[in-house]
């Protein structure tokens, strides 16, 4: 009989198959998932290692990377690539499925695509819910690989215990973005793809900037697709996390809040919405804040 403890048990024994169907009752809401969700040890630590930075960086072939290295010392990573879902059809494309394929075969590997299912910074409320359960199933490292949107992935900062933002020596103009939004979430800057010109004046100039926060921030360069640098990069990933309570309180209070959020959202209807939506904006004097009262009073 599959009840929630039973399909708990065989995630912790390492099973990829249940593992995987327990992610999907979670994800759409299929019974047991509230009570397999509500049986999980919070408490339990793997770390999770979250990877963002603008399309183009090379994020999935530093993850691929950083997963070969733990893989090649017998570590078991899962790996929860995110892709943005469509505002028009809701759908997602999930490439990383694609870019990941050398990965598939690996039997200490698991890896998971999920669409953002609108969230903003690529982390919506199945996002901490799937992260906890692959929690469960006790694999050494989870690394989650966000939507490259720019500065609306701050979100990430919420759910993963190191945050690493991945640039290319081509993000030269993208400076005072990275001041203005990422540099509060960065744990790590990783200036991937350094065998292209300007590479090392782009890290120069990004170790200068880092140097002038409150925090120090590492700046490393990586060429992924070579493996290049990589070693220095999974020793700083495993390497101790500082004020370790103090970030445990963060990313509690911020999970909970999404929870939370997410649960006074479950009676909203978009597609409904949207209907709505389509007839109300034929009508003269159409005002969206009053649409949007009367849509949450129905």
């Amino acid at each position: 009989m599959n009840t929630h403890l039973s399909i708990l048990s065989e995630v912790k024994q390492g099973n990829f198959r249940v593992l995987a169907r327990a992610l999907t009752l979670v994800e759409n809401d299929i019974a047991p998932a509230n009570l397999l969700l509500k049986s999980l040890d919070n408490l339990a630590h793997t770390p999770v290692v979250g990877i963002t930075g603008p399309p183009g960086a090379g994020k999935s072939t530093l993850v691929s990377a950083i997963t070969n290295y733990f893989a090649s010392q017998g570590k078991r990573i899962a790996i929860l690539a995110i892709d943005p879902t469509s505002p028009f059809n809701f759908g997602s494309l999930l490439g990383d499925r694609i870019r990941m394929a050398g990965q598939f075969n690996n039997p200490n590997v698991f890896i998971r695509s999920l669409a953002t299912r609108g969230a903003l910074g690529g982390i919506s409320a199945k996002t901490i819910e799937m992260v906890d359960v692959l929690k469960a199933a006790n694999f050494d490292l989870i690394l989650i690989e966000t939507v490259g949107v720019g500065q609306s992935e701050v979100e990430i900062a919420g759910l993963a215990d190191k945050t690493i933002v991945t640039l290319v020596p081509e993000s030269g103009d993208e400076i005072q973005n990275i001041k203005s939004g990422l540099m509060e979430i960065a744990d790590c800057f990783v200036v991937n793809k350094a065998d292209r010109d300007g590479s090392e004046t782009f890290a120069n100039n990004l170790q200068k900037m880092v140097h002038q926060g409150i925090k120090t921030i590492p700046v490393l360069k990586t060429i992924a697709d070579k493996n290049g640098g990589i070693t220095d990069l999974c020793h700083w990933i495993v390497a101790p996390i500082e004020n370790l309570n103090e970030r445990k309180l963060l990313l509690f209070a911020e999970k909970t809040w999404r929870i939370i959020q997410n649960q006074k959202m479950l009676s909203v209807d978009k597609i409904q919405l949207r209907k709505d939506l389509e007839i109300a904006l034929t009508e003269p004097g159409f005002n969206i804040y009053r649409f949007a009262d009367a849509f949450i009073d129905k």
